[in-house]
């Protein structure tokens, strides 16, 4: 170390040299306090005075790194040092080069000069602010620790599922409901299924009796309506109006392509056995198949 009549500081040139900056290094700099006695604001390179139990001043210029921007002395690769520069104030100051190889969790720490009975104010987002009085014994021992609180909010309570769930899949999959439309299959009628949106056994005696009088509602509904049941067939064969018809659910299109009322539409596909949640959340193409087999077994029973 050399020796003259100054006091001695080391600072550390770190250039990161990992990953993407290994072609293209990058070297940190810091900025100073505004609020500091002496070099107030100005950019300068990470480091500070020498102390006793500093092996060397590189040993220095990494201590005073880590305590103000947090770099981790292990990821850096001392490479050499450059000459000694005296400042303004009379400091003997010895530069270090180093690479840093890994990334860092680099933090902007900072230095204040105080007095006793000087209060200090602290505040990070998301915690409680701190007002801290500076005591005799802080500038007597050095180093102080304070704990900031973090902030606590209160949410009000925000039910997101219409079930009691346990969270444990193989219990709840046994709780939860499934589908409540029940659908009911008549045999020596292939092909052929009724909802009836419920396990009420009158349910089954409103679908025996939809299969066995179909001439009771469905021709009421399709047999005045013969123009616009005959729309069905040609408009489940344009592939155009099906993928318009599968990205919409307010029924609109529906009801002008088939000079329907949404009434109507609901009282259809009802007495055609389909459940209310198929009524109110099938998109429109669903709702038009669901017609068109509607009409297509109510022209059976006309044979």
């Amino acid at each position: 170390m050399p020796v003259t009549e100054f006091k001695k500081a080391g600072v550390f040139i770190g250039i990161l040299y990992f990953g993407e900056y290994i072609d293209n290094p990058h070297i940190i700099f810091t900025q100073r306090s505004t609020k500091l006695s002496s070099h107030s604001g100005e950019v300068s390179y990470p480091g500070g005075k020498w102390e006793d139990g500093d092996t060397d001043l590189l040993d220095t210029a990494l201590r005073e790194s880590n305590e103000e921007i947090n770099l981790n002395r292990s990821d850096v690769v001392p490479l050499g040092n450059l000459p000694y520069l005296i400042s303004r104030h009379k400091i003997e100051v010895h530069p270090y080069v180093g690479l840093i190889t890994k990334e860092q969790q680099l933090k902007g720490n900072f230095e204040i000069e105080v007095k006793v009975k000087d209060t200090l104010y602290l505040s990070y987002l998301g915690y409680k602010p701190l007002k801290i009085a500076v005591t005799n014994d802080m500038l007597k021992f050095g180093n102080a620790s304070f704990k900031m609180t973090e902030l606590a909010f209160a949410l009000e309570e925000i039910i997101i599922r219409p079930y009691k769930l346990t969270g444990y899949l193989d219990i709840d999959v046994r709780n939860a409901p499934i589908n409540t439309a029940r659908r009911y299959s008549i045999s020596g009628l292939p092909n052929r299924g009724y909802e009836s949106g419920s396990r009420n056994p009158s349910a089954i005696s409103k679908v025996l009796g939809n299969v066995f009088n179909p001439a009771d509602f469905l021709h009421n509904l399709f047999g005045k309506n013969p123009a616009q049941m005959r729309k069905l067939k040609k408009m489940r064969e344009d592939n155009e109006i099906n993928n318009l018809l599968a990205s919409k659910f307010d029924r609109q299109v529906l009801m002008q392509l088939l000079g329907l009322k949404r009434i109507d539409i609901d009282e259809i596909l009802r007495n055609c056995n389909y459940s209310d949640a198929f009524i109110k959340e099938g998109n429109d193409l669903q709702i038009l198949e669901g017609i068109s087999k509607c009409y297509e077994e109510y022209k059976i029973f006309q044979l």
